[in-house]
């Protein structure tokens, strides 16, 4: 495939000359963005970091909203995210972002566009984290994330003889903070580290109220199931999630399903219809509704993860300093609570 990898590399080299150069041109929004992305395509850990990131910037004083694209959704255009809001309407990770974080979400293939809908439904946002948003020109940005997992640049090829949606860069591009969701830097970037680890797991139904998990019912998960636990990880590197379901001391079967798996709505789910326990991430929890599990005990895990504090002043010394705002501002939509 090396070919059509070199004729991918030279469409992508020139499309970033021609933003360059300025024959193309980025559009700047009202508040500053942060982009969330990575360079290999899949699985290196952008959706915890969005999460993360909304969190710092809310902790830091700004009011933060996210745009994504929303991977799968069928609409044309730009939607605004609503708890009820179904996943076909706007992807699994959007639905869980604005669950997780509480922050508005404008999800749309055009960012620009999202953006301004986001900023006009929602005018106390002062800055906007796009997620997956790396390879987006058209939007400006004031910072980006660079986010790798322990594969790094992986073979080091581009699509599609490898995983790298654009060449490795021989330095850290400017205003941009390189994190590794990884035990140490798997690329020679500099960078900071995050850690990964469970919080637990939740039934499913607590958790679409709004529960934590708590590892005590990890625990007595682990205790009670004579039986493996089936682990259903719609994720593109599950592995990773099944690892650690074992490092917690949980007896499990795998069951890898493809990345963003559309759980058929009234047909049969993945697991036997006898299963007892099934364990899954909340991006798969995002798609099952609890009334449809039948007897099977349906578990969300959660996951912890925490970039480290060079990570924090790496990336707010790129930010302007945060706008006061009232706390209640008049016309500021509704449904920005987490469910």
């Amino acid at each position: 495939m090396w070919p059509v990898a070199a004729v991918f590399g030279a469409l992508t080299a020139l499309r970033r000359t021609l933003y360059r150069v300025g024959w193309l041109r980025a559009t700047t929004l009202p508040a500053p963005v942060v982009v969330v992305g990575n360079l290999v395509a899949g699985g290196a850990g952008k959706t915890p970091t969005v999460i993360a990131v909304v969190q710092l910037l809310r902790a830091r004083g700004f009011v933060p909203g996210v745009v994504s694209r929303g991977h799968g959704r069928r609409e044309a255009g730009c939607l605004l995210v609503q708890p009820a809001t179904p996943v076909e309407q706007c992807g699994d990770e959007p639905l869980l972002l604005h669950l997780r974080t509480g922050a508005p979400v404008c999800v749309g293939r055009d960012r620009v566009a999202a953006g301004r809908m986001l900023l006009a439904h929602h005018p106390t946002v002062d800055i906007i984290v796009s997620d997956d948003g790396l390879q987006h020109l058209a939007l400006a940005r004031s910072a980006q994330v660079l986010v790798f997992d322990a594969r790094g640049a992986a073979n080091g090829w581009l699509l599609p003889a490898g995983p790298l949606r654009e060449r490795l860069p021989l330095r850290v591009p400017p205003r941009t903070v390189v994190l590794y969701n990884a035990p140490r830097a798997s690329t020679p970037l500099p960078g900071t580290l995050a850690r990964g680890q469970l919080s637990g797991v939740v039934p499913l139904a607590a958790w679409w109220r709004g529960e934590p998990a708590s590892k005590e019912a990890l625990g007595k998960l682990a205790e009670s199931s004579g039986a493996p636990v089936v682990a259903a990880a719609g994720l593109a590197y599950p592995q990773r999630f099944f690892t650690m379901l074992g490092d917690a001391g949980l007896r499990i079967t795998p069951l890898p399903l493809p990345d963003h798996y559309a759980y058929p709505a009234g047909a049969a789910l993945p697991w036997p219809a006898d299963t007892r326990d099934v364990v899954v991430t909340e991006k798969d929890a995002v798609k099952l509704a609890p009334a449809a599990m039948g007897a099977t005990r349906v578990w969300v895990a959660t996951l912890d993860f925490r970039p480290d504090a060079a990570f924090d002043a790496a990336l707010l010394a790129l930010l302007p300093a945060p706008v006061t705002v009232p706390a209640t501002a008049p016309g500021e939509a509704d449904g920005n609570a987490p469910a």
